[in-house]
């Protein structure tokens, strides 16, 4: 199955976007919580749910307001890598902080998701909401899958 690719670099403004096609799934999907890419955060802080705030970058983005506006950007939408978050303190951080900003640069430019991988994920977040947050469950989840499903099958 096929993959999509979570975001799209701003070069000017050294931030990123989450492309549309992502944030659409991640919207019909049940996957968005304040931003689409919240989950995959998780994920890559050893799955902990310090991740949700991987992109909590408030002060950079004002310092991009203008031009993000020159550019018709939101500057809310704008996802900026701060290496200070990107670095744990158990037992480093091993490296400095502007290598570790080129080396997430280069994986979330790089980073497409399975589908099947975003359908679990959605799977898993409406298991969730079904026993705590019931409106935020999704009753027909397994219909959309199978449409989505479909729609890739004709591409």
């Amino acid at each position: 199955m096929s993959s999509v690719r979570v975001f799209r670099y701003i070069k000017p403004l050294d931030a990123f976007l989450v492309t549309n096609k992502y944030g659409s799934l991640a919207g019909r999907l049940g996957l968005a919580e304040w931003h689409p890419a919240v989950w995959i955060g998780r994920l890559f802080t050893l799955d902990n749910d310090y991740g949700e705030h991987w992109f909590d970058n408030w002060e950079e983005r004002e310092a991009h307001s203008t031009q993000a506006a020159q550019m018709g950007i939101d500057v809310g939408d704008l996802l900026i890598i701060v290496p200070e978050r990107l670095a744990g303190g158990d037992d480093g951080p091993c490296h400095p902080p502007e290598l570790r900003k080129r080396f997430w640069t280069d994986v979330l430019k790089s980073l497409e998701l399975s589908y099947e991988t975003l359908f679990e994920e959605a799977r898993l977040q409406n298991a969730k909401a079904k026993e705590v947050a019931s409106e935020g469950y999704i009753k027909d989840l397994e219909e959309r899958i199978r449409q989505i499903q479909a729609t890739l099958e004709t591409t």
